[in-house]
């Protein structure tokens, strides 16, 4: 199983989008694929419908971090049109302060919870807009990383703070956190100075580390989510990023635990 963590603290730049159509891209190539939504806002959640889920009663992801051995993922787990989703609760928004207060692992629930997973062959984990400790379980629980970025410089900075980070869990766990894609969403041509200038900067910082791509920012992902689906559900309608994100999925098959 290859998990990977899709994060940047900051908000804003397509986290969710890039989550569900990467999931649709491996989906379409036939793999089992798991979408796990560990925000406490839900947008993946609701976006693709599981507005009951959402609401819902325990057992729950909240469930699975607090208690990770004493609840089956399987309870949790719903049925989408194109992958499976481990969906958010509200009652996450209570998880961080609980995470803080607790001396069991706090960092390291997920890892438990990934370990009572079925037979996926790739998992996406859409993390929140922190660097608190469900984005630190995440990054620990994945190793690898996809960090979506707009072409703006508050982008740049924070991928210095969130970079910062992963260096402090590496030396901290003594694990190795990889990444393996920067997908600059919501390109909008002609580009200003700004744009271009971020879009240089993420290429020259990123070189021979992992490969870059610009995802243009189309309406038609945006009718495609607010249908329920990703680019590639049955009845998703023709766009030219949908190829962008088949280049990003063979890239991450490539992707080896060595």
């Amino acid at each position: 199983m290859k998990s990977f963590a899709v994060a940047n603290q900051k908000g804003g730049v397509a986290k969710t989008t890039n989550t569900i159509n990467l999931a649709g891209a491996l989906a379409d190539r036939r793999h089992e694929v798991l979408a796990v939504d560990a925000d406490p806002q839900g947008y993946l959640t609701n976006t693709l419908g599981f507005h009951d889920a959402y609401a819902a009663d325990p057992p729950s992801l909240y469930s699975l971090f607090n208690s990770p051995h004493e609840h089956d993922a399987d309870e949790v787990i719903l049925e989408h049109a194109e992958f499976d989703v481990l969906p958010s609760n509200v009652d996450m928004f209570k998880l961080e302060q609980n995470l803080i207060a607790s001396g069991r692992r706090p960092r390291q629930r997920l890892e438990d919870v990934f370990g009572d997973l079925g037979d996926y062959d790739y998992v996406f984990v859409d993390a929140p807009p922190s660097l608190g400790p469900i984005n630190d379980n995440v990054l620990l629980a994945c190793r690898n990383l996809l960090i979506p970025v707009e072409a703006a410089e508050s982008s740049m900075l924070a991928l210095e703070h969130l970079l910062n980070q992963i260096e402090s869990l590496e030396r901290d766990y003594d694990v190795q956190l990889r990444e393996q894609a920067v997908l600059i969403s919501n390109v909008n041509y002609p580009l200003d100075n700004e744009q271009r200038e971020a879009i240089d900067w993420f290429g020259e910082t990123f070189e021979g580390r992992c490969p870059v791509f610009e995802i243009r920012k189309r309406a038609a992902i945006k009718r495609t989510l607010n249908n329920g689906g990703s680019l590639f559900s049955d009845d998703a309608e023709e766009c030219d990023m949908r190829a962008v994100y088949e280049d990003v999925a063979a890239t991450l098959v490539e992707v080896t635990d060595d």
